[in-house]
This record gives structure tokens, sequence and C-alpha cells, in this order.
């Protein structure tokens, strides 16, 4: 882990990325947060116990951060970047989480010496879930490399592609997703509902077999497929419903739609 880390932004991401570090042992003292909002700041110091600026003008002038994590939402971050362009150069590394900005366009706000990291997070790192697919540019190093995967994993997964114009399909796939798992969860209550259930009690179910089902596919070395067909017995009630479900109309190539328009509207973002 590093031994001087600034994060700029104490959001959601920022905040639970934030916890995971000192969760696997990362020293208080080497982190400064640069957090405008008093409210999250104030939260962010007390449960934390971590140093809150309100701007990075209020870093020390001697200050040499083994990275920036750059936490911001993307609309904000040609704004903000600027204020750290001074750290850089090969000794920090610059690790973005701003969805849809490009290395071009972040390097263009810090400078073309800096060392970028771009990555896509994703939501379920608030509980340690999550996952995180990142790309670097040519100046990283290999210890940056390390350094920024050890920072990732601290929220769960992290892996690594060489070709940025993959980050596109993986916001779809990976980045939006759980959208799309919350969306499952609605329909199967509301199905419920109209099947007879109480509401309260079709809410609970879906919610419970939802999460139930995630963990098992997770703990499990089988393959999504090999798990579907471990519950669907023939000519049962499972099966009746995937006849539905994997129709020529059914979930597949309706996902496969819902994961290209999320693909087009990511380049269109990024452009």
């Amino acid at each position: 882990m590093a031994t001087t880390l600034i994060l700029a932004g104490g959001g959601k991401m920022g905040g639970a990325m934030l916890a995971g570090w000192l969760d696997r042992g990362m020293a208080r003292e080497g982190i400064t947060v640069i957090e405008p909002d008093g409210q999250t700041a104030a939260a962010l110091s007390d449960s934390h116990g971590v140093a809150v600026l309100e701007a990075p003008a209020g870093l020390a002038a001697d200050i040499r951060p083994d990275v920036v994590v750059i936490a911001v939402k993307p609309q904000n971050l040609d704004e903000v970047a600027p204020a750290y362009r001074r750290f850089a150069g090969e000794s920090t590394v610059f690790l973005s989480i701003a969805a849809g900005k490009t290395i071009a366009g972040i390097q263009e706000a810090l400078g073309a010496e800096a060392p970028i990291v771009r990555c896509m997070p994703n939501t379920p790192a608030q509980v340690g879930r999550g996952i995180t697919v990142a790309c670097a540019n040519p100046l990283v190093g290999d210890d940056q490399r390390r350094l920024c995967q050890d920072l990732l994993e601290a929220v769960g997964e992290a892996a690594w592609v060489e070709d940025e114009s993959l980050l596109d399909a993986v916001t779809a796939v990976s980045g939006s997703g759980p959208a799309y798992v919350f969306l499952l969860a609605e329909c199967m209550a509301r199905a419920g509902v109209e099947a007879g259930l109480p509401e309260e009690l079709s809410g609970r179910l879906a919610r419970t077999t939802v999460a139930g089902a995630g963990e098992l596919l997770r703990q499990s070395p089988e393959a999504p497929a090999v798990l579907r067909q471990n519950v669907t017995s023939p000519g049962g009630t499972t099966a009746a419903a995937l006849e539905v479900l994997m129709a020529e109309d059914g979930a597949q190539p309706l996902m496969t739609r819902a994961i290209a328009a999320a693909t087009r509207r990511s380049r269109e973002l990024a452009g």
C-alpha cells in the first residue's frame, strides 16, 4: 500500500475505497482527503480519523504523494484535476475512477508527463464485493500498477485491459450491471404480487433470492449455466419459467440489446 495517498473526492465510491484501504491496514497518517462538501468531510473525518481538507490548496507545499486517486464526478474532473498537476511526474501515479473520462482527457488536464490509470469500478464496492477493470498509460511503472491493483482490490476484485476502448463494454456489463440485477429483483417482486403474493412477502422473496443466488454464484466453481441446470428439473416449474425466459425473444436477446445500448452511450459520453 502507498505510504502517501491523496483522495480527491470523498463521495460514495471514494468513501468506500477509503474504508477498504483502512481495513487492509493502510496508515491513516498517510492519507489526505480533499472534499469540499462540509457535511461529507466531517463524516469522513469522524468515522475514519483521516485528514480532510476543503481544497488541494491546503496541501503542504513539499508533499509528494505516491498516488492521487481522482474520485470526483466525471463532469467535474476538468475543473478539479488541474489543481493536482503539480504532482505529475514519474513518482506519482494518478488513479481515476471518473467514469467515461478517457486517459487522453485526463492527461490533458494533468499534463503529458503524468502516469495515469483509468478504471471502471461498480457500486458493490460499497460492501467490498465490487469489480474494477483498469487500463494504464505507458508511463505507469510496474510498481505503480501493483500499487493500483492493491488499492482496487481493497473493495473487491480487479482486472486489467490493455485496450482502453474495451472499457466501454466493461461499463455496460459491470459498471451498469448492478442496475440490471436490481431491476430483476423489482420484476420478480412485481410478478409475485400479480401471482397473488402479499407485496411485502413478494419483495422479501425476490430480494433474498437474488442476493442468495448471487452469493452462491460467487462461491461456486461451477459455470452459471451449470448452476441453472442444477435448479431445473425436467418438466418442472423452473423449466416452465425458463421456456419463457430462454425463448428466441427472451432474456438473452434483450440483454444483448441492453449491453449494446449502454456500450454505445459510454462511447458517446467519452467522445
